[in-house]
């Protein structure tokens, strides 16, 4: 009977709520071997946070840019450059360049985890694009001046699928924008989107007021962007800050398909890109 009490009691410690000095560490009763293989069941279990992955951190990542050549990147040479470790792209009224990308060719990706650091000079627009396809008719009209400077644009060099926007003058910095596609923006910054097999789209949840994460932007300046990538789910994060995510539940959305990495250069500006490093799952 003792056996028996002792064993009833266990069973309802082991469901009863903890007291906050109780869940920082409790010893568990003796268990079996868990479904991963570890041995649960021999000392404290703890509730603990996530550990902090900083910016910084690059372990199990490879990096896209070396520093000092444009190897394995693909572009109009009008407009890109290398200077000082960055990758330049630069668009003057003498020399305009319209919609115009720099694609990554060594790698093609689906899901992922990619940091860079990014940097507009004026007021233009630029955005990273990946999971992006080459070689799809432009749909968006040439205007006169970029036609008269580049002529038709070499569909090589342009870029159609997902794009982590960044463009800090305007609201569009950390939104979810596809590019060359009729789905254009889908999740803005701020929101939580879910895009159904149809192709509607709800918002879903917020994450903060649009305005208010724009101040987290710096202008003229350097900001950390990390886009992380895992099936149909997107998130975007720029200076440690969650700025947009969707959830694209259609498998044959051009936003779920594997493709290449590139930059976008936009309007007149002066764009800097560096440090650009990628971890990849599939």
């Amino acid at each position: 009977m003792k056996s028996q009490t002792a064993a009833l009691l266990a069973s309802l410690i082991a469901v009863l709520p903890l007291t906050a000095a109780e869940s920082d560490s409790v010893t568990p009763p003796p268990s079996s071997t868990t479904a991963e293989g570890k041995t649960a069941g021999r000392g404290p279990m703890r509730i603990t946070e996530a550990d902090t992955n900083t910016f910084g951190n690059h372990d199990e990542y490879v990096s896209l840019f070396d520093g000092v050549s444009l190897k394995n990147w693909d572009g109009n040479p009008k407009f890109w450059r290398v200077e000082e470790g960055c990758i330049v792209g630069e668009s003057t009224p003498q020399n305009p360049c319209g919609n115009t990308y720099l694609v990554y060719r060594g790698m093609k990706a689906k899901d992922f985890t990619l940091k860079f650091e990014i940097k507009i000079v004026g007021k233009g627009g630029s955005g990273f694009q990946y999971r992006s396809q080459t070689g799809i008719p432009w749909l968006i009209e040439i205007r006169p001046e970029v036609k008269a400077n580049v002529g038709a644009y070499n569909l090589d060099w342009m870029q159609t699928g997902p794009q982590a926007d960044f463009w800090p003058s305007k609201i569009h910095t950390g939104q979810f924008y596809s590019e060359n596609t009729p789905m254009r923006i889908i999740a803005r910054r701020g929101q939580v989107v879910e895009r159904d097999a149809t192709g509607k789209k709800q918002l879903v949840g917020n994450i903060g007021d649009r305005t208010s994460l724009g101040k987290l932007v710096k202008p003229n300046d350097w900001n950390e962007y990390t886009v992380i990538a895992r099936g149909g789910t997107f998130i975007h994060i720029i200076n440690g800050q969650l700025m947009a995510v969707l959830v694209d539940d259609d498998p044959a959305s051009s936003n779920n398909q594997p493709g290449f990495f590139g930059i976008e250069l936009e309007s007149i500006t002066q764009l800097y890109v560096r440090n650009i490093w990628v971890r990849k799952l599939k």
